[in-house]
């Protein structure tokens, strides 16, 4: 498919996002809270599955922690968890018990490899595919109650643009948008930043290409998709990296072990650390990361749940 008929695509897309747009309401100022001003909250999402959007999420705070960055992985997709399942984690306890007034989100952190450190969502429970306002505060409180000198916190939201996928996004300053070759990838996650754009989120918006052939096959897609945001919102996104596909990826998952650890030399690999490092060394000025307080409790003020 030419660059033309991706960006027809795109502006077809822009009349199916305004009903869910609504739902956004514009983010509130996050509170500042003094000893905890070196946290960044990223969430990292995509428009569809099957981008290797938790394989990023998952290899990324693992090359951070290995540069003794203190990461935390809070895995978003509370219906249908998975970060724990592909890195072989027993969790006893997870988000539905926090949830059910049973345990603290600091109770149910568990350890994962190379010093990362999990909050586990729940599998397989119908209700928390969507959470509630009530539980959205809840967890806003809980979380905003952390204080475990993390560096990071990355979010590894479900894919697509449901309420929780949206609400996870806003809770986050930078988001990172996962997206493979795929046309279908593209045009989705256009959806889902036009969704963010129209609810004024204020958001450093960095694209991931992953599952490429090789760098320029990757700065094409990361073109066609900055061209349409910069046509249609007049909204510019920022290139971050690329990550070249791998069919061991796949073995890794099997394996429940995680791809750079069992894999240092592949390709994919240098990708992923070339990314880390970039992230490491930035220090965004024009984006306030000035708490842990990233949940303000204003982003669920329209919710009705």
């Amino acid at each position: 498919m030419d660059q033309a008929a991706v960006l027809r695509m795109m502006k077809e897309t822009d009349k199916g996002v305004h009903k869910m747009a609504s739902i956004i309401k514009h983010e509130g100022d996050a509170a500042g809270d003094g000893g905890k001003e070196n946290i960044r909250v990223i969430a990292v999402t995509s428009g569809k599955g099957g981008v290797g959007k938790t394989f990023v999420t998952a290899n990324l705070a693992y090359m951070l922690s290995r540069m003794k960055k203190k990461t935390l992985i809070l895995d978003a997709d509370m219906g249908l968890a998975n970060i724990d399942v592909i890195l072989g984690i027993s969790t006893e306890y997870n988000m539905h018990h926090v949830f059910l007034g049973e345990k603290s989100v600091a109770e149910v952190i568990v350890p994962g490899p190379g010093g990362i450190k999990i909050l586990p969502a729940a599998s397989g429970i119908q209700e928390m595919a969507e959470l509630s306002k009530g539980q959205k505060l809840a967890l806003i409180d809980e979380l905003n109650d952390l204080n475990d000198g993390f560096e990071f916190v990355f979010i590894d939201t479900a894919a697509g643009i449901t309420g929780n996928v949206l609400y996870f996004n806003m809770a986050a300053k930078e988001i990172i948008v996962v997206v493979s070759p795929e046309p279908t990838s593209l045009t989705d996650a256009y959806a889902l930043i036009k969704l963010l754009y129209q609810g004024r989120a204020e958001k450093r918006i960095l694209l991931i290409v992953n599952m490429v052939k090789n760098s320029h096959e990757a700065k094409e897609v990361f073109t066609k998709l900055s061209k349409a945001t910069e046509h249609f919102l007049d909204l510019s996104i920022e290139y971050l990296g690329y990550i070249i596909y791998d069919d061991k990826v796949t073995e890794a998952v099997k394996q429940q072990r995680m791809f750079t650890e069992i894999y240092p030399y592949a390709q994919a690999t240098k990708c992923l650390s070339s990314i880390a490092k970039k992230i490491s060394r930035e220090r965004p000025e024009k984006y306030n990361f000035g708490s842990m307080k990233f949940f303000s409790r204003a982003i669920v003020g329209g919710d009705h749940g």
